[in-house]
């Protein structure tokens, strides 16, 4: 499936948001890529939600038909659509294993999980959009353990910074404690802005 694989920086400039982790960029220049980058014009709301459900779909890696899809399971079910939508959003496998600090994006995360690195409850998923539930238990295949790539990334990345999951890193193994509160996400994002988009 398609992937965007431009330049992050630029994505990063355009939401002023280190999108895809620290820019050099966006410190240097603080302000939209592109002719007209400089010129401060008023968003008009429609625009302001726009940017809101882009900056979401390139946080999480989602194109639109996926991340449309998530929306509308959200707002079927009972309570909050933005926090049921982020809650979506956060137990997809490949973020967990991202929130897990066994790799230090999601990207790679993604790219763990499509080459059988990852097993839920014992099994080998290769499935970057599964949906994790509560009590699901998150594991490094046997055979992958000693790869660099996943030592390294371990070793290199902080762990424990999320409550409604748990990281035993001796045994490579993360479970789903519970699911993820709206002030348990640190993204910076306007989930009811996506929800009056889709609400139009």
């Amino acid at each position: 499936m398609a992937r965007y694989i431009g330049p992050k920086a630029k994505i990063s400039r355009r939401f002023n948001e280190p999108i895809f982790g620290p820019s050099k960029a966006l410190q240097k220049k603080n302000y939209p890529p592109g002719q007209h980058g400089r010129v401060r014009k008023k968003k008009s709301d429609y625009a302001i939600q726009l940017m809101e459900k882009g900056k979401a779909k390139y946080i999480y890696g989602l194109l639109e038909r996926q991340f449309a899809n998530l929306f509308y399971k959200a707002a079927k079910k009972k309570g909050v659509t933005g926090e049921l939508l982020l809650q979506y959003l956060e137990t997809r496998l490949d973020n967990v294993v991202y929130r897990l600090g066994i790799t230090p994006t999601r990207r790679s995360a993604r790219q763990l999980v499509s080459h059988k690195h990852i097993t839920i409850n014992g099994k080998i998923v290769n499935i970057p959009s599964y949906a994790l539930k509560v009590g699901d238990i998150i594991g490094v295949r046997e055979k992958s353990k000693a790869s660099s790539a996943i030592t390294e990334g371990i070793s290199s990345h902080s762990h424990n910074k999320n409550n409604w999951l748990e990281w035993d890193s001796k045994q490579m193994i993360g479970k789903v404690m519970s699911l993820p509160h709206r002030e348990e996400i640190p993204e910076k994002i306007n989930e009811q802005s996506i929800v009056e988009l889709y609400s139009k």
